[in-house]
């Protein structure tokens, strides 16, 4: 009996010691997340705070601005993709303490950026009436689709000026993330939510002598917020050399040796194409739900507003999948990376069961706080549900895509992400919109199960160690 006991006792932690980490794993995972946590969570709970005073005016506003944040959105994932093919590079480079490998890397960010920043903005200015229009062609149900073509025209045409802030900054925290810093970017981002909430307040509503400037006066804050945090990235960066000892004789030149373009070109354009198709295939799902009427758009952009707010646990550890597994790929620890991997992801999608509990509970009181129509608040309760009961499944596909890029692995996650979603969500739902009659949750929610298939083929890619690879080495 005494065998049987100890026998089942050897399997237990056998079983634990596999699919948990002892209480030094966590506190090393949790360096490096909780501060990616907290700067997304502040930031995307400022957005909420800022969705809800521009939700106070009325519902074409917030219509209006939740179509171009859904464009704009298009774009901040080109830039991630552009930037992610050479920060799988970097992320290796300084597993092996690399500095000019880093400065390469930084240089080729800085090049891509440009490029994505330049196309974005001309493509917005000629053609930026005609995408909000896309999203307009539902039923009014009692708004004015018209007021809401005009107040998003308002609100891009002074966004477009914070696109050159982003980029930078997006330069500069991804190198840093990539090399283990992210306290600073957090604290940085904090700064500038707090510039962001303070001038929405004093220019949404034209408090304190401040001009009343609604839609505009968001998108003033937000551009204002994206150059102090801009500022506060790069001089910190600058004035740190000791430790940032890559930034020391960065600008000496922009140039990037041709065979290193190359590399980082076959590694990132397929991550460039990737995060552009997704965002594309994402304001494609809107586009669909949008053709059920102007209460849908309204209802999604709630539903969205405080979805982001809890999802940064897992977007944070994705992101941490990425820092930690490419610098032990980097390093040759292909065991210990791989069993880091697994713990990883399994603390990921339990940590989220916890957090989609707390979702739904806040699902039917979220929607009170905006000055709509009961129809949409219904809507948006209902769309959180749905997201909340997905939550652990969008953890564990989340953990799976980075795992397989921190490896190199751009091509199949490629194929696992952008094409996926091209070839299942959007079919999904673009049938189901314009030829039933089903309710849009219920089209919503099977977009969602959809999503079983990637599970499933995430699990067997990740299973299998596909992404076990030293691409640095290579």
């Amino acid at each position: 009996m005494g065998e049987v006991m100890n026998s089942s006792n050897l399997k237990n932690t056998h079983a634990q010691s596999k699919w948990f980490g002892n209480r030094a794993f966590y506190k090393m995972i949790l360096a490096i997340a909780v501060p990616i946590m907290v700067q997304n969570g502040i930031t995307n709970f400022v957005s909420l705070l800022d969705n809800i005073m521009v939700g106070q005016i009325g519902t074409e506003q917030m219509s209006g601005v939740a179509i171009v944040n859904q464009l704009i959105f298009v774009y901040y994932l080109c830039i991630f993709g552009g930037l992610s093919g050479a920060g799988i590079f970097t992320a290796q480079y300084f597993g092996q303490k690399d500095d000019e490998g880093i400065r390469h890397t930084f240089r080729y960010k800085i090049w891509m950026a440009l490029i994505l920043t330049a196309g974005a903005i001309f493509l917005f200015v000629v053609f930026g009436q005609g995408l909000i229009q896309l999203y307009l062609n539902g039923s009014s149900d009692g708004g004015n689709l018209q007021a809401a073509l005009r107040y998003g025209k308002e609100y891009m045409d002074v966004m477009l000026l914070g696109l050159p802030a982003f980029m930078m900054t997006q330069v500069y925290v991804s190198t840093l993330r990539e090399c283990g810093e992210t306290l600073v970017p957090m604290k940085a981002g904090i700064v500038a939510v707090l510039v962001n909430l303070a001038f929405n307040y004093l220019l949404i509503y034209g408090e304190l002598g401040f001009p009343a400037l609604g839609v505009t006066g968001a998108a003033i804050a937000t551009v204002l917020s994206r150059y102090v945090e801009a500022v506060i990235v790069i001089v910190w960066t600058h004035r740190h050399q000791v430790k940032n000892t890559f930034i020391v004789g960065m600008y000496r030149t922009l140039r990037v040796p041709a065979s290193l373009v190359r590399h980082f070109f076959i590694k990132g354009v397929p991550l460039l194409v990737n995060e552009t198709l997704w965002a594309a295939a994402m304001a494609m799902l809107t586009q669909c739900y949008s053709v059920r009427g102007l209460s849908v758009v309204a209802g999604m952009n709630i539903a969205n507003t405080i979805n982001n707010v809890f999802n940064v646990v897992f977007i944070a550890m994705g992101d941490s999948v990425a820092i930690i597994i490419g610098q032990l790929l980097g390093a040759g620890k292909m065991e210990e990376a791989k069993d880091t991997d697994r713990k990883m992801i399994v603390f990921s999608v339990m940590s989220c069961i916890g957090i989609a509990a707390v979702m739904l509970i806040v699902a039917p009181l979220f929607p009170h706080l905006y000055n709509t129509t009961d129809q949409t608040r219904e809507l948006a309760a209902r769309f959180i549900m749905v997201q909340a009961i997905f939550m652990p499944q969008a953890a564990f596909m989340h953990a799976a895509y980075f795992t397989l890029r921190s490896g190199g692995k751009t091509i199949v996650t490629f194929l696992f992400d952008s094409v996926f979603v091209w070839c299942v969500s959007v079919p999904i739902a673009y049938l189901l919109s314009r030829y039933t009659d089903l309710y849009v949750v219920y089209i919503f929610a099977l977009v969602q199960i959809g999503d079983w298939v990637k599970c499933a083929i995430g699990f067997v890619l990740v299973k299998k160690g596909v992404w076990l690879q030293n691409i640095v080495k290579q």
